[in-house]
């Protein structure tokens, strides 16, 4: 390769050089060679690798300019290490990386490699559509493959992509999860202190996964010894280690106090407070590290998490520096940094912390200045987003009693900004605030019914939590949220906290059958997935009702069909109580072997079965083929002598943006299931 001869060049030569033969090269060997100087991390080429994003940025242009007539252009691999190359660079917001977006956009429909996605993923993030972000994630979506261990490190990238963009995105927080609990082999110190703090900042927990550290950690303690990675231990291990365990890693933490940085001190020293260390000489030691760096401080927000742990210390005895660097940084605070001055504040005038003259004065100008630069903030809001992103951590009695009102009346003003990716955060802020504002509430509801596909059921739960917390009727939107057996418990007891008893729901619950599904799904069976929760709610519209076919069914010899319905000589459908089969499958899958299943019965002349199923891509070779594997053409065969005409829909069709709408899936699930051409 051409750019191994830079090692025998001078840094001035080989940019004289290179800036004589640039427009010879070829686009690739452009992009290799700047990847190898940012790989390697060569610092004396700096001025070169400047020339090359140059000419790199010419010819991306070009592509632009003429993709549409299909000129020399960069592939999708060389693209994706240009871009990844300024990512490192720090470019997030240059032009260039606003046209490498408008490529990506382009040829999405043809990016096929998890890899290459995700490399561009992370690199566009930050200057994208919310529309495209969600194609984004779709696509993401149908390449990630969960049985896959070499997935692994994509998953990673698809989490700090979520973070980036800052969504909670359920489905694929959820694939992600499983990837690491199946790579588990893979995980390490650092790789799992990446993944809690990506976890935490997306507001996403998983109690399997945590035991799972739990084990690997608890194996591998004494092998950490450098206070960096002891640290990461630490913040992993130590809220979930036993008493012992924690008082041994305090001890050795003692050792390498002097050893961190101001903000890693922060989270110990809010870590060991909250496992109720009683270690005084530690906390000793870490007061007057913290004081040291608060004097030096010229950062905001350090100097109001210096503050905010400073608080929670015992028998801390406040100096008049700390409250004079409080007052310094306030122009500058967000709200969620008001917050924390304020609560300590708040606390150390309470407790009687404040020992010098005058000091009760100067805590109450300091307060007042607070809650002017808190109004200011709040009244300058001009993005619900960036509003409720700073609201996430804010609590209190301060904030409670200063801003509630006029943090409130401002989310009212930016009402037409609701969407269905915000209504979570908004809901959560309200029932902190315990404000009961109907134009808020009414917005919420109409928005969470107009995208109740998209809402993660979990979610739609903690918004009914709001309004029966508030105890604000809305019957109509009770009536529009559908849960599966899993949510339907936690739903009754939210509506019946808001005093709506729907007789639906009553008798859905109390009802021997749907006891009989939750006691088995309690002891183990099988959840039902998302798609296919999504794609029964679409055949019960087709069809007219959720009684007209069954969901994970299985069959004779033990074959598992996503769906099954049937239909008459007329090809209407038929009822499964009318033609009084059970519908004990219906939520779960039932492992019974050795029993017949008693959901077959003779069927009236002309009908037929009709065994819809779902193909991921294991059920198809890699290659551009796309052809079907060997295991699921037997499986449509032996269905076929069962009966059934097996509908098989492969995820690439159902996955396209041909069908991205749910009328669009309505009329390719009708036409299959009619087989009308």
């Amino acid at each position: 390769m051409c750019y191994l001869g830079l090692q025998e060049m001078e840094p001035e030569v080989s940019v004289c050089s290179s800036e004589n033969k640039m427009e010879h090269m070829e686009d690739e060997a452009i992009v290799d060679i700047l990847y190898s100087i940012l790989r390697l991390n060569v610092e004396d080429y700096d001025s070169l690798a400047e020339v090359l994003v140059t000419e790199a940025w010419k010819r991306l242009e070009r592509q632009v300019l003429y993709y549409c007539a299909l000129s020399k252009v960069l592939s999708l691999p060389a693209l994706s290490k240009f871009a990844l190359c300024l990512h490192k660079q720090r470019r997030h917001f240059s032009p260039i990386i606003g046209q490498i977006a408008h490529i990506v956009d382009m040829k999405l429909d043809s990016i096929w490699d998890i890899r290459i996605l995700s490399v561009l993923m992370i690199s566009i993030s930050d200057v994208i559509s919310q529309s495209f972000r969600d194609r984004l994630l779709h696509k993401a979506e149908q390449l990630l493959e969960e049985e896959n261990e070499g997935h692994f490190n994509y998953a990673k990238r698809m989490l700090q992509f979520l973070q980036n963009v800052k969504l909670k995105y359920h489905p694929l927080l959820e694939k992600c999860n499983r990837i690491f609990l199946k790579s588990a082999s893979r995980l390490d110190i650092y790789t799992i202190n990446s993944i809690f703090g990506l976890y935490e900042q997306l507001g996403f927990d998983n109690a399997e996964f945590r035991l799972v550290v739990k084990q690997l950690l608890s194996e591998t303690i004494d092998d950490y010894y450098d206070p960096e990675t002891f640290a990461k231990l630490f913040f992993a291990l130590g809220p979930m280690a036993g008493s012992k365990v924690r008082e041994r890693m305090a001890s050795v933490l003692h050792k390498h106090l002097d050893s961190y940085h101001v903000l890693q001190l922060v989270k110990l020293t809010q870590y060991l407070t909250g496992l109720c260390c009683h270690n005084l000489e530690l906390f000793a030691k870490l007061k007057m590290l913290l004081l040291g760096h608060l004097k030096s401080s010229v950062i905001p927000a350090d100097t109001a998490a210096i503050i905010r742990v400073l608080a929670m210390l015992p028998s801390f005895q406040v100096e008049e520096m700390i409250i004079n660097k409080a007052a310094a940084v306030l122009p500058q605070c967000r709200l969620h940094h008001l917050n924390c001055i304020a609560t300590a504040l708040v606390k150390w005038n309470h407790h009687d912390q404040l020992h010098w003259q005058n000091s009760s004065e100067l805590c109450a100008k300091v307060l007042q200045k607070l809650s002017d630069c808190g109004f200011e903030r709040i009244q300058k809001a001009n993005n619900l987003n960036f509003l409720l992103e700073e609201l996430t951590h804010v609590n209190g009695e301060w904030f409670e009693e200063v801003l509630n009102e006029e943090t409130v009346a401002m989310c009212q003003h930016l009402i037409d900004q609701i969407t269905w990716t915000n209504v979570l955060p908004l809901s959560s802020f309200l029932q902190k605030t315990n404000h009961r504002c109907p134009a808020l509430f009414d917005r919420i509801a109409s928005v969470t019914v107009e995208n109740i596909e998209k809402i993660y059921p979990s979610e739609i739960y903690f918004i009914l939590l709001l309004f029966s917390a508030l105890n604000y009727d809305h019957e109509e939107f009770f009536k529009s949220c559908y849960f599966e057996i899993y949510h339907l418990v936690l739903l009754g007891h939210v509506l019946a906290v808001a005093g709506y008893f729907p007789p639906v729901l009553i008798t859905t619950i109390f009802n021997v059958s749907f006891l009989s599904k939750l006691d088995a799904q309690l002891k183990g069976t099988s959840r039902i997935n998302p798609l296919r929760q999504h794609v029964h709610r679409l055949l019960t519209e087709i069809l007219g009702g959720s009684q007209y076919s069954r969901i994970s069914v299985l069959t004779p010899y033990y074959y598992e069909i996503d769906f099954e319905c049937v239909l008459d000589e007329n090809k209407k459908p038929l009822s499964y109580m009318a033609q009084n089969i059970p519908l004990d499958n219906g939520e779960a899958i039932h492992w019974r072997h050795g029993t017949k299943d008693e959901g077959r019965k003779a069927l009236p002349p002309g009908a037929q079965r009709i065994a819809l199923e779902f193909l991921d891509s294991r059920a198809f070779s890699k290659d551009y083929s796309r052809h079907l594997k060997g295991e699921h053409a037997l499986k449509k065969r032996h269905l076929e002598m069962l009966g059934y005409r097996v509908v098989q829909i492969p995820h690439f069709e159902w996955n396209s943006m041909v069908l991205s709408t749910k009328g669009e899936q309505l009329e390719y699930l009708r036409q299959q299931l009619y087989g009308i051409q």
